[in-house]
């Protein structure tokens, strides 16, 4: 599988090397044109596994009523909610543990030091943007981000590789308006 990546991503420097100038001109409209549905069909192919490998996922943990947005983000909330939806400019603080879909513990919260941030304000993936706002106080949840939504091609360069699809166990403690 990571074979498949690296030989992508190896065709798409080749490809950009080769078509950003050739002898001193430009591409044409119609190379332009090509290259995007290039892109585009590459792109589907990787969101397409990455579907099918949180699909697996979901069905081998039996992640029952699971859903997902419309960005790709899945996400399970459980639990007494207390008080409004969480929106834009709240900040938040919760507990958390990420994994990568082999259950490979990548980053956890300190016991004593949740983490906080203001929501919609960046700092944080962007698919956790979106998943804070599906909880609520109280609530605990589990959010599978696939890398478009977390690390993207590069990974973090520390615990999370390239590509990887990631998984929030998340539990709301508080949220200031």
């Amino acid at each position: 599988m990571r074979l498949r990546y690296i030989i992508i991503f190896l065709f798409i420097i080749i490809f950009f090397s080769s078509c950003e100038k050739k002898q001193g001109k430009r591409m044409t409209r119609k190379e332009v044109t090509e290259a995007k549905k290039t892109f585009a069909n590459i792109n589907k192919v990787l969101i397409d596994e990455d579907r099918a490998l949180i699909e697996g996922y979901i069905k081998r943990y039996r992640l029952d009523g699971i859903k997902e947005s419309g960005t790709g983000l899945y996400y399970l909330v459980w639990g007494n909610a207390e008080g409004d939806s969480i929106k834009l400019g709240n900040t938040v603080e919760y507990t958390y543990k990420v994994s990568l879909l082999d259950g490979t513990l990548c980053y956890k919260s300190e016991p004593n030091n949740p983490k906080k941030f203001r929501v919609g304000m960046g700092g944080v993936e962007s698919g956790l943007e979106q998943a804070i706002l599906f909880i609520k106080k109280g609530q605990k949840g589990k959010f599978i981000l696939p890398p478009h939504l977390a690390h993207g091609l590069i990974g973090d360069a520390d615990k999370i590789p390239a590509r990887a699809i990631i998984v929030y166990d998340i539990e709301m403690l508080n949220v200031y308006r």
